[in-house]
């Protein structure tokens, strides 16, 4: 019955509840006309007979008699049915009744004709209000069917119709995620084709040259070797290009599904680190982690490669004898880890563009690195609900913030 609470359904069933209530009035006013009609059959026969019999000279008492009868008798119904009248006259030999009669049809006819316009008006109104409605539906969704998905269908009302037109709107809301979604993919794929093929440039280029130097120089051994091991650096380069834009393609396309799970934080920062200490010490520099025993919940491997891209960012920036402390705090609901170095700090230019793709600064550009480190790094912290952060200043230093759910 959830038809009752739309609106022009109610109004349509209010309007057949007082079509109901106008019958039930139209009989009884027929039935009270009926009563009339017959008292006056009656009245007009007995004052026809009482005028006949004085006519006759009859006795006012037996007049009384005849008048107040209510007894039939065979010898009545014979005399009766001698003069024509039974059950068999004809209407039009009955002038009275043939009168009675045709005020009774004419006033049938009326309330007929009356309740037959107000019923067709009632439903002509309900069908055009919902024809309208019908209408109206059919323009929004064919501009859904041509892209256009600014409009609504109407939502205002309530029952089973609105809820099919907020259905509509929902499917009309999906396919235009699913379109804008698909736009942003194509856009996506076009900008990662691009900026392969922009970073794969110099590389290749590279190879080219190392290519034709150690064709031309076969017989110098040294050259040879000088370039081959030229030609395995930017082999590598690329190698680490390609493997960081998928990873960032497979996040941003929601194709990875992260395991999370409870690790100690002295585990993940253990296995983040552990292949970056020979490096630091080759380099002189100093690597340390202390905290107090928590849990994060985070899946270990990729987790521990966003660790170990902040790190190794840290290890490009910072000179001589830097100093790299990873460090964690618990707060009510949140393990708070952070990786400080004394490096020269971040310039407010570049504050704001350090987790774009390929991004370089200008003081940067002697240092290892392709600049998807950071952007990597931010991808897996945020696909897994955490949150990154990064407060620095020239000559401060830089110290990046990791944010994780705790184990309440």
């Amino acid at each position: 019955m959830s038809f009752i609470h739309e609106t022009q359904s109610r109004k349509f069933l209010l309007f057949l509840i007082l079509f109901i209530m106008v019958i039930a009035g139209s009989a009884l006013f027929t039935y009270q006309q009926q009563k009339t009609a017959l008292k006056d059959i009656k009245l007009l026969h007995d004052y026809a007979t009482a005028s006949a019999l004085v006519e006759q000279k009859i006795p006012a008492d037996k007049a009384a008699a005849v008048l107040t009868n209510a007894t039939i008798t065979a010898a009545g119904k014979k005399i009766a049915a001698q003069i024509g009248i039974s059950e068999h006259t004809d209407l039009r030999f009955l002038p009275i009744l043939r009168s009675k009669q045709a005020d009774f049809a004419r006033m049938l006819t009326l309330q007929t004709l009356a309740l037959s316009v107000l019923l067709l008006i009632g439903s002509i109104l309900f069908l055009w209000k919902r024809e309208k409605l019908y209408l109206l539906a059919i323009q929004r969704i064919n501009r859904f069917v041509d892209g256009d998905f600014s409009a609504h269908l109407p939502r205002a009302g309530e029952g089973t119709l609105y809820r099919l037109f907020a259905a509509v709107d929902s499917l009309s809301s999906a396919l235009q995620a699913k379109s804008e979604a698909e736009h942003n993919a194509r856009r996506f794929l076009r900008e990662t084709i691009s900026d392969i093929s922009h970073q794969l440039k110099t590389p290749l280029s590279a190879l080219n040259m190392y290519n034709e130097i150690i064709a031309g120089e076969a017989d110098n051994p040294s050259a040879v070797a000088e370039f081959s091991k030229k030609t395995s650096q930017s082999l590598s380069r690329m190698e680490s290009l390609i493997g960081a834009m998928l990873k960032i393609a497979r996040l941003d396309t929601g194709s990875i599904s992260f395991e999370k799970e409870w690790h100690s934080a002295s585990e993940l920062v253990e296995k983040s680190i552990e292949q970056l200490r020979l490096r630091a010490e080759q380099e002189g520099k100093r690597l340390s982690f202390s905290g107090p025993s928590q849990t994060i919940l985070c899946d270990l491997e990729w987790t521990s490669e966003a660790i170990t891209n902040i790190v190794k960012n840290a290890l490009d920036h910072t000179g001589p004898e830097g100093q790299i402390d990873i460090t964690w705090e618990r707060s009510q609901t949140m393990l708070r880890l952070f990786i400080a170095d004394n490096g020269p700090g971040i310039r407010p230019e570049d504050f704001h563009h350090i987790f774009k793709r390929f991004y370089r600064s200008k003081s940067s550009l002697d240092t290892p690195g392709i600049g998807l480190g950071l952007p990597l790094a931010k991808a897996i912290i945020e696909g897994q609900g955490g949150l990154i952060s990064v407060q620095s200043a020239p000559g401060k230093g830089t110290v990046f913030t990791l944010s994780f759910l705790t184990d309440l």
